[in-house]
């Protein structure tokens, strides 16, 4: 868990608050049609829950923050830039809106998705 001290006491800050905000700058990324899980038992319990960091797994090692994020991409995107994105963005946003410094950001395509038969 992410932890700060401050002169007024100390500020703990939850892998689940890094992980939802993993998953909308993930979903904000171009090229991304959604998040998978990772296996299928984190898919069937994300049924059921309706967890909003689906498809995110945030850890903390020592003093690092590690996020890897399973997306589905966009049938006709260039996979490689599309994951260089969303890496970019998520380290961007975490560390811009939580102040801890990001070491690693894995993104694994799960998938692709064709979106327009047309």
């Amino acid at each position: 868990m992410g932890q700060e001290k401050t002169s007024l006491g100390s500020i703990h800050i939850s892998p689940n608050a890094i992980a939802s905000i993993a998953y909308h700058s993930a979903l904000q990324s171009y090229g991304v049609v959604g998040l998978a899980p990772k296996n299928l038992a984190e898919g069937i319990a994300s049924s059921i829950t309706r967890e909003p960091s689906r498809g995110v797994n945030v850890q903390f090692v020592d003093d690092q923050l590690n996020i890897d994020v399973y997306i589905i991409v966009e049938f006709g995107t260039r996979i490689a830039t599309v994951a260089s994105s969303v890496q970019n963005a998520i380290k961007f946003t975490v560390e811009k809106n939580i102040g801890l410094k990001v070491s690693h950001v894995n993104v694994h395509v799960q998938g692709l998705r064709i979106s327009n038969t047309d």
